[in-house]
This record gives structure tokens, C-alpha cells and sequence, in this order.
């Protein structure tokens, strides 16, 4: 749950600044006839979230409620039962087994972020249109997956990996010595 926790915070953040900054900071500055990103957001009152402008620091809480619940939830077990299928964990090198797991919880999480970011970033203003949302949510996958699969394994899961250690290494140290033991 910590180690999820850790995740989750980290990539959300992440994610809002890619999907504010990157993927849509040009339209957002020109729209907003704005000079930078935070000045285009600010003018126009915020972001736009279940059909209303929301402070940023909203739309960061959100994310991160929907992205920890799902990690919970499905990220972590199914992405652990999926490499297990392809992987012994026993008999397969740490990093190869790791590496099936990240790559796992990209190829599951981020489809599914993806759709409920459709959800709640949907132009509801224009009404609703189902394949408008299957639309829109394609694109976020085919936005977010190589930036989710890049950060996740190069920079996100390190980090996270090195923190997470250093949080818990008297505890790791224990174990190691009972295993030892053994």
C-alpha cells in the first residue's frame, strides 16, 4: 500500500503536468490569448473536470483518488498475477521479473485511466456523445501509454524503488537476516 501510495503520488503529478503542459499547452496558451500554461489555466478559471473549471490542486486530488483506488484495486494484484504467468518469480532474475511487472501495470492501468479520463474531461458542455468518449479515450491511450511506459520504467519505478528502500531498510535488513538464517 506504501509502495502504491509512493507510485500514485509521483505519477499523478507527473500526469497532470504532461497532460497540461505537453499535450495541450500550446491550445491552451492560444485559446487563453495567455503569455505561459499556469497564466492560460488561471485565465480561464481553472480546469475543466466533470463540466466545471476546478483549481488545479483539485483536479491533482481527483487523479490521485481514482489512480490509488484502481492501483489497489487491480494494478498491483492483476499486474503481479500476470507476470507470474509469464515469469517464475522463484527462478527468474529480480530485474526481468520487476521489469514484466511495470510493464504489466502500464498495460493495464494506463487503458484504464485513460477511460476515466475521458470521463470526467469530456466536453459534457457540447452534450454527450458515446463514440465522441470511445474516441477521446483512444486518443488518451495512444497519448499517455509511451509516456506512461517511459516513466514508469526509467525514472518513476527507480525512484520509487530507491525511496521506498530507504523508508524501509531496517526492515528489509531483518528480513534478509532471518532469510539467511534460514
Amino acid at each position: 500500500m506504501v509502495f502504491a501510495f509512493l507510485t500514485v503520488l509521483v505519477t499523478v503529478h507527473a500526469y497532470v503536468f504532461y497532460s497540461l503542459y505537453v499535450v495541450n499547452g500550446s491550445t491552451l496558451i492560444e485559446v487563453n490569448n495567455a503569455s505561459s500554461v499556469i497564466d492560460a489555466i488561471n485565465k480561464q478559471g481553472g480546469v475543466y473536470m466533470f463540466g466545471k473549471m476546478l483549481p488545479i490542486w483539485a483536479v491533482v486530488l481527483v487523479e490521485f483518488v481514482f489512480a490509488y483506488s484502481l492501483e489497489c484495486i487491480m494494478g498491483s494484484p492483476c499486474s503481479f498475477k500476470l507476470a507470474s504467468k509469464v515469469f517464475d518469480p522463484a527462478k527468474t532474475n529480480p530485474v526481468i521479473f520487476e521489469t514484466s511487472i511495470i510493464c504489466a501495470t502500464v498495460g493495464l492501468m494506463c487503458p484504464a485511466m485513460s477511460l476515466i479520463a475521458a470521463v470526467i474531461y469530456y466536453p459534457y458542455y457540447e452534450g454527450f456523445n458515446f463514440i465522441t468518449m470511445v474516441a477521446n479515450w483512444l486518443k488518451l491511450v495512444c497519448f499517455n501509454f509511451p509516456f506512461a511506459f517511459f516513466t514508469q520504467l526509467f525514472f518513476v519505478q527507480p525512484l520509487i524503488g530507491t525511496v521506498f528502500k530507504f523508508l524501509f531498510r531496517k526492515d528489509l535488513k531483518k528480513r534478509q537476516l532471518t532469510i539467511t538464517a534460514q
